[in-house]
């Protein structure tokens, strides 16, 4: 009974003991691997919606909603990526965003296309865009009205990430 007693308690100390973080060669903790469920996919969509719109509300523009027809785009453009293993706004079959967003019948203009390669976070992606004028200008743009945003895993980890950005 006393060793079982021993154990329990050399258990508990164990599992209350801080877990070591891992550092990298600057001495900063080394990124975690950002791993997506099935079932996140929601909730990472309203996590980027709410994040855009948060920033688009500091510069006093309107905010965007999410459109299933511009998600649908950006999921396609986003696997199409991990396939052709580069990020860059053309599909293996040279389409273009707008090309993509026609296909899946969107009407409206499109604005803007931000996309990335990363294991970060959706709304670590969001900030590394806001630091490009670029990408933080088709995130501001006035006119935005819906947002299409969507990824694709690789069983690595790697992120591919897509937002388009568009107007009714």
């Amino acid at each position: 009974m006393r060793a079982v007693l021993i154990a329990l308690v050399s258990i508990i100390l164990v599992a209350c003991t801080p877990a070591e973080v891992p550092l990298g060669p600057d001495g900063q903790p080394l990124p975690r691997l950002y791993r997506i469920k099935a079932n996140d996919t929601g909730r990472i969509q309203f996590s980027m919606q709410d994040g855009i719109n948060s920033l688009r509300s500091v510069k006093g523009v309107p905010p965007v909603q999410l459109n299933a027809q511009l998600n649908a785009a950006a999921a396609t453009h986003s696997r199409d990526m991990s396939i052709q293993n580069r990020p860059w706004h053309f599909g293996s079959d040279g389409s273009s965003p707008i090309d993509r967003i026609r296909r899946v019948g969107y009407t409206g203009t499109l604005l803007g296309e931000n996309i990335s390669e990363t294991f970060e976070s959706e709304l670590e992606t969001l900030a590394a865009w806001m630091e490009v004028p670029s990408t933080r200008d088709v995130i501001l743009n006035p006119e935005a009205r819906e947002m299409g945003f969507a990824w694709f895993q690789e069983e690595n980890g790697k992120i591919w990430w897509t937002l388009v950005i568009a107007k009714p």
